[in-house]
């Protein structure tokens, strides 16, 4: 399993060859305590049959055996030989380390892979260039491509109908516990109390935002049509709680602001106030969220349930 001796320039050590298949050793391994060492491939195999060195029989597993020595592998390196692709034409004389990449790249290399030239543009092995056939292999790979391509549509069609069944469960679910929550004053407690949780463990998971610019605040963005969507789709991205999504997305219009954000004039009044706001970063948009759950210790006229979300045309890091 190793590098034939005919193929090297000059002579080769004794020590430089396997002792079982009789080679110079190629990725060579060596026994833990007799030192002799094999090709690796070679010792694998023998080990698999009997756990003994082939030289002189003590006993040794695979996990025993470690790199030769250093001055071992700089021997192996000084070699010169032939190219794997001599019987081709190539008469690249080279060290054992350039091997590899030498015969990756080799021009006389029948493996090598070459683009076809006749218009169909696919890269094959050079050997097969002049058995290729352009109209048959483009059909192959259209066929291929096909056939992957019905796997697909069946995987997306199956997973759109667990999401669906997922769906319905989960719609079940939430009108059980609806329903459960009004008809117990107890579990209606315990619910809200479970949603609130949910909201504050969301809003944590988003970065504290620093507003730069407070007077970039985009306060109807009706006329955002496409932003509005791109921040709620972010917001269901980030894990938002989705019983809370259309009230943060309605609750971004100074509509629905509190009191001492309703109007541009008290927002200028209030203004000193903007700096106390505890800020989250909308996950890549120019918006935040202000979460109640995250404001307590402002005013009741500067904060909303379960927050709004505040859109900027910049200023926002």
């Amino acid at each position: 399993m190793g590098i034939e001796i005919n193929r090297f320039q000059g002579e080769v050590d004794e020590e430089l060859l396997c002792p079982i298949c009789s080679s110079v050793l190629e990725n060579p391994l060596q026994a833990p305590h007799c030192e002799h060492a094999f090709c690796s491939a070679c010792i694998h195999e023998w080990l698999s049959r009997q756990p003994t060195c082939p030289v002189d029989r003590q006993n040794i597993t695979p996990p025993q055996l470690r790199p030769v020595p250093r001055i071992l592998r700089n021997l192996l390196y000084r070699l010169q030989l032939t190219c794997d692709n001599s019987i081709y034409g190539c008469t690249a004389i080279l060290k054992l380390d350039a091997l590899e990449s030498h015969v990756q790249e080799c021009e006389f290399n029948p493996k090598r892979p070459v683009p076809c030239e006749l218009g169909c543009g696919l890269v094959v092995p050079k050997d097969e260039l002049k058995e290729h056939n352009c109209v048959r292999e483009l059909r192959s790979l259209m066929q291929a491509q096909q056939s992957k391509l019905v796997e697909v549509q069946a995987e997306v069609a199956e997973s759109k109908f667990q999401m669906g069944e997922q769906k319905r469960e989960l719609q079940l679910l939430k009108d059980y516990m609806l329903a459960m929550r009004n008809a117990n004053p107890s579990l209606r407690i315990l619910a809200d109390q479970m949603e609130a949780d949910e909201v504050r463990r969301w809003a944590e998971t988003l970065p504290k935002a620093r507003v730069l610019r407070w007077g970039g605040m985009i306060s109807t963005p009706d006329t955002v049509l496409q932003l509005q969507a791109m921040i709620k789709r972010a917001l269901s991205e980030s894990g938002c709680p989705p019983h809370i999504i259309q009230d943060l997305m309605e609750n971004a219009h100074e509509r629905r602001w509190p009191t001492g954000l309703s109007s541009l004039e008290i927002r200028q009044l209030n203004r000193r106030q903007y700096e106390n706001y505890v800020c989250r970063r909308i996950p890549g948009k120019q918006a935040v969220a202000v979460m109640a759950c995250d404001n307590g210790h402002m005013n009741p006229d500067m904060i909303l349930e379960p927050g709004l979300i505040m859109i900027f045309a910049h200023g926002v890091e």
